[in-house]
């Protein structure tokens, strides 16, 4: 069974906000020559990269929520400029809409079992990602979503 990772999308409002900022990277990433996934750096390296790697996906929380998820295809650890241990974290630039969870702020990133991850929104997931972040919460609040 795979594993998930869940980090917090700083600075994101929604999950619209999530696609527009992976699309400006993914341009910035053609121009220069680069592959075309989606790097988020990180201070501490995942140890059950294994199981990451057999089917996980990074859970972005936005905004307070579970939102949005992105698959996992690699865990790189590096050392930066300054010798201080890093990690990239690797994933296919498609980001796919998931039944929105509550989910308090904390540091870093977190393991999220396959068990307990939130679904994919399927088919609608175009038009509830494209709903203003305010009425997609009361829908979700009210139990309609």
């Amino acid at each position: 069974m795979h594993l998930n990772l869940v980090k917090l999308a700083v600075g994101c409002d929604s999950v619209k906000d999530l696609r527009g900022w992976i699309a400006d990277r993914m341009k910035q990433a053609k121009r220069k020559g680069l592959p075309r996934h989606h790097i988020h750096i990180t201070r501490m390296t995942p140890k059950r990269d294994g199981e990451l790697l057999a089917g996980g996906s990074l859970y972005w929380v936005i905004k307070g929520e579970i939102a949005a998820r992105e698959k996992l295809i690699g865990i790189e650890p590096f050392r930066d400029s300054d010798g201080i241990g890093r990690c990239r974290i690797v994933m296919q630039p498609q980001v796919i809409a998931i039944r929105p969870r509550p989910m308090r702020p904390f540091q870093g990133w977190r393991y999220l079992s396959a068990a307990d991850a939130p679904p994919d929104l399927g088919s609608n997931a175009a038009s509830v990602a494209a709903m203003p972040e305010p009425l997609r919460r009361e829908l979700r609040d009210l139990g309609l979503l």
